[in-house]
């Protein structure tokens, strides 16, 4: 049984995936392969997306991992 929802999910072909993220297609995959970008959605026998959720999230993951790397660097060059 579906749950009613408002909110709207919005599925992002492998084209908008890479322009979103700046990944390659083949990096797309592997990183999906490793388990560290989200699980493809199988939309038909020939088509597959993402949700943009998901995709969105993880690259705000990547934001903040970059900014917690970057000021632990820029301390231990203060130091």
């Amino acid at each position: 049984k579906r749950r009613e929802t408002n909110m709207v999910i919005k599925i992002l072909r492998i084209e908008q995936v890479t322009g979103q993220t700046g990944l390659s297609r083949s990096s797309v995959y592997k990183q999906m392969r490793l388990g560290l970008f989200p699980k493809v959605i199988k939309l038909t026998a020939r088509s597959s997306g993402w949700k943009e959720s998901e995709v969105q999230g993880w690259i705000q993951d990547r934001l903040e991992e970059s900014r917690r790397t970057q000021g632990s660097r820029d301390e231990n060059i203060a130091s």
